[in-house]
Parts: structure tokens; C-alpha cells; sequence
């Protein structure tokens, strides 16, 4: 029998491996949404049709994903970006991949990005991300006309980042200043959306432009959300030297 999915934990957290049976040699290290989670048995990524359905294309593509629990509602923190470099590392060493990785993320898991792309960049080859979530100091203003999300997004952050609740503002980040040039292309949902464009992946795409590295961001409709795995395929296909 094929195995699929390998189940195991780094830092007392469920990760999980998804094995494709003809393997092109690349891996894409998946980095969720608020709702992700990874347990001994299954992951948000499995259970959702629209997610599944996205790993199953792009496992056909012959990628090798994976993902971490990452201690649930991270909110970028360093603690979540330290756990998914040990990640990376471990399977880069358990499995025959090259060593230059491609990410997906998406909502809050973009902050986990931008803290890789910076850490890591030489490991990383492009980023694909789906409605992120890039600046968390203006997500944290945007959520304040809601009090009841508010008061519990405080809170997260606040056990993510080990902090009181007090002390929120000192550690609220927004975009950073400077970055590697590395390829970056954004599926934005249109309409309305928990991370507005404005605030994010507008911001975002106006940062990389004056820094000289421009990255292109795809708008769609909410039913076409997760039906674009050959579109992230073909970006990661261009951007798939051999080094």
C-alpha cells in the first residue's frame, strides 16, 4: 500500500507530510489561516473540500507538502517561525527533495512567511499566497469596530507572542522595510474579506514595487477560491531553476 500521509510531532506539535506517488523532487511547505489546525489523524487542509482538493492537484503535480500545527493561532510569531525553519530542515534531511522550498500561505499564515523570507531566504524559491494577512499591526486596528473578534484577537496574539494583553503594542508589527527579492504572486478574493486588500496585499504590492522587486497579484471570485492549482503550479514553474 502507498503511503500517503506521514503523521509526526516537532515541539510537542502535529505535523504532517503529504506524499505524492510520482515525486518531481520539490516540496511546498503549506502555512494556514486562523482555522488551520494538524492533529495524529487529519489537518483543517484534509477535511476542507476546497483545500483537500488543492493538495490532491497539486500532489498530481508530483510536490511533496507539508505542514505544522504551529501551535494553532500563531499570528506570526517568532515562536511559530522558529518551529517552521526546524520543520523545513527536517524534511529537507527525512526526504530526497531539493533544497530550495516553495510556500503557500494563507490569511494570518502570510506573517509566518514574511518572517521566513527573511530568515531563510537562500531556502526559499517562490511564495504563492491566498488572501494574506501581511501587516498585523493594521488587522489589529481594522478589528477594533468589532469588539466581541477584537477582544478575542488580543488575546491570541497575546499567548502566541507570550506577552500580557497590556503590552499588545509593543510587539504589533507592520510590513517589513526591506527584503530579498524573491518571487511573490497573491490570489486575492474579491468583495469583502476578513483581511482587507487595502490594508494587506495593496500595501504590500506598493512596498515591493519601490523596493525594485514588483509582484503580481491575481483578483477572483469567493466560488473560485481554491480552484487554481495549475495557476500556482505555473508560478511555481517559472520559477523553478535548477539551483
Amino acid at each position: 500500500m502507498i503511503i500517503k500521509e506521514r503523521f509526526f510531532q516537532l515541539d510537542e506539535q502535529w505535523c504532517t507530510i503529504h506524499l505524492p506517488e510520482r515525486p518531481n523532487g520539490f516540496a511546498i511547505l503549506i502555512i494556514g489561516d486562523t482555522n488551520h489546525f494538524v492533529n495524529e489523524k487529519t489537518s483543517f487542509w484534509m477535511q476542507h473540500e476546497g483545500r483537500s482538493q488543492l493538495i490532491e492537484e497539486l500532489r498530481e503535480y508530483g510536490y511533496t507538502i507539508f505542514y505544522s500545527n504551529l501551535y494553532g493561532r500563531h499570528w506570526g510569531s517568532p515562536k511559530a517561525a522558529r518551529l517552521a525553519k526546524q520543520l523545513i530542515y527536517y524534511v529537507l534531511k527525512s526526504e530526497i527533495l531539493n533544497k530550495r522550498i516553495y510556500l503557500l500561505a494563507e490569511g494570518m499564515g502570510a506573517l509566518v512567511a514574511l518572517r521566513l523570507m527573511d530568515m531563510m531566504p537562500d531556502q526559499i524559491r517562490a511564495v504563492a499566497m491566498l488572501s494574506p494577512c501581511l501587516d498585523l499591526q493594521a488587522q489589529v486596528a481594522y478589528e477594533q469596530e468589532n469588539k466581541f473578534f477584537y477582544k478575542r484577537m488580543i488575546k491570541e496574539i497575546a499567548s502566541a507572542y507570550e506577552v500580557e494583553d497590556d503590552n499588545i503594542s509593543s510587539i504589533l508589527w507592520s510590513l517589513p522595510t526591506k527584503q530579498k527579492c524573491l518571487p511573490v504572486k497573491i490570489w486575492q478574493m474579491s468583495g469583502v474579506t476578513h483581511y482587507p486588500s487595502s490594508l494587506h496585499c495593496r500595501k504590500y504590492e506598493e512596498l515591493r514595487r519601490n523596493l525594485g522587486c514588483p509582484i503580481a497579484v491575481i483578483y477572483h471570485l469567493p466560488e473560485k477560491r481554491y480552484g487554481f492549482s495549475h495557476a500556482i503550479y505555473k508560478f511555481y514553474q517559472e520559477n523553478n531553476d535548477l539551483s
